[in-house]
């Protein structure tokens, strides 16, 4: 039998400063939302990937996991980003490749995101340095999907100032209120 797909995909992307903005996000949303989950984030050590899925599950009630090749996405899932991969939405689940591409985690996986959930693919872009998701960004847009930026709240602005310079961020808010709309957002599609 066929796992339910999610009413949504939410890809979050972020770098320094991110973990407050992952916590004070999954603090504020609820565990039945239908949407699954997916964070982005440029960690290093390798280690560190899997610290921030055990840090996570003490955060939300859903599953939460490293994702892993071929594994189905599911609703109600939180998965995160392996140690130096790029990771890609195929179809209802993850591909992954390694060595990853530097810095541009972000726009690959977003940019994967958007072709294979069109409308019902969501991008967030929280604290961290560099450009990474930007790209990304305007794709989700280009195939009628929503985006997010944090706004002044995090901790370093370069990723989602560059996001929001790109004229295709939706909502520019606090880590905590993105939830809220989130799940505004998946009580529309039940």
């Amino acid at each position: 039998m066929r796992a339910v797909r999610p009413c949504f995909v939410v890809g979050i992307g972020g770098s320094a400063g991110g973990l407050a903005a992952y916590l004070a996000l999954f603090d504020a949303m609820p565990c039945d939302t239908g949407m699954a989950f997916v964070i982005i984030s440029h960690i290093l050590p390798s280690s560190a990937h899997s610290l921030l899925a055990d840090i996570l599950l003490h955060h939300t009630k859903m599953t939460v996991q490293v994702a892993a090749a071929a594994m189905p996405i599911l609703p109600d899932h939180v998965y995160v980003i392996p140690a130096n991969t790029d990771l890609r939405m195929q179809d209802d689940a993850f591909n992954l490749d390694s060595p990853r591409t530097m810095n541009k985690q972000v726009d690959i996986f977003l940019t994967s995101l958007a072709a294979a959930m069109g409308p019902r693919a969501i991008a967030v872009i929280v604290s961290g340095y560099d450009g990474d998701g930007a790209e990304g960004c305007r794709h989700i847009k280009a195939k009628g999907g929503t985006t997010f930026a944090q706004d002044s709240t995090a901790t370093v602005g370069e990723m989602p100032q560059s996001a929001r310079a790109t004229g295709c961020i939706d909502f520019v808010l606090p880590a905590a209120k993105i939830a809220q709309r989130l799940q505004g957002m998946s009580a529309v599609s039940s």
